[in-house]
């Protein structure tokens, strides 16, 4: 296994980018349900990560 900084930094990207398509889907699920408060508190972490 590679430890070099160009793998890590790929690594990191792939998984900002499955936090970020977990969070759309239960983003959709909350809005369908009308979880409003959820739906605030799922749009807080993704703009987090949206950085």
């Amino acid at each position: 296994m590679t430890n070099n900084p160009k793998h890590l930094s790929d690594v990191a990207r792939l998984h900002r980018a499955n936090i970020l398509k977990s969070l759309e889907h239960r983003l959709q699920v909350a809005r369908a349900k009308g979880q409003s408060s959820l739906v605030q508190q799922l749009e807080a972490e993704k703009s987090y990560y949206s950085l």
